[in-house]
């Protein structure tokens, strides 16, 4: 597993889940008992540079607008689900990690998350997850972090 051997290899301790399959953010927060804010759902969208991977809660949509103005891309877009195949053709559609590294991009974590003291997120399986702490994650992935999630 990629991922497993990336968080070894940045000393970053976490641990796997397995659960029903969820094909959602929020329905994996539901199967792992936890609240929709701890769950890290990834985002992509395409820029004019390429591929950015958005981090935000399960419970939040992304602000395109506040992402445009921050990345300076008026043409900023949600990726398509056939790009996301090309990005990411070793997880399941839907259960990618949200490590944009992994994958050759930039990750943007929305601030919210910085409350949490864990995060939860697919591991690239609809029924595996992976939970580490949030300074782990932080560690791992690199993040630029900007407030770029809306609530409902």
């Amino acid at each position: 597993m990629k991922l497993a051997t990336l968080l070894e290899e940045r000393g970053v301790p976490f641990e796997i889940t397995t659960h029903p399959a969820a094909y959602t953010a929020q329905g994996l927060a539901a199967e792992e008992h936890v609240s929709g804010y701890a769950v890290a759902k990834p985002v992509v969208v395409k820029t004019r540079a390429g591929f950015v991977m958005c981090v935000l809660p399960a419970c939040a949509r992304l602000d395109l607008e506040t992402l445009r103005h921050a990345l300076k891309d008026d043409r900023l877009r949600l990726a398509t689900e056939a790009e996301m195949a090309g990005v990411f053709p070793d997880c399941e559609l839907g259960a990618e990690p949200p490590l944009g590294d992994i994958f050759g991009m930039e990750t943007i974590m929305d601030d919210s998350l910085q409350g949490e003291e864990s995060l939860l997120f697919q591991a690239g399986t609809h029924t595996e997850a992976v939970k580490l702490r949030r300074t782990d994650y932080v560690k791992a992935a690199h993040p630029q972090v900007e407030s770029i999630a809306r609530y409902w």
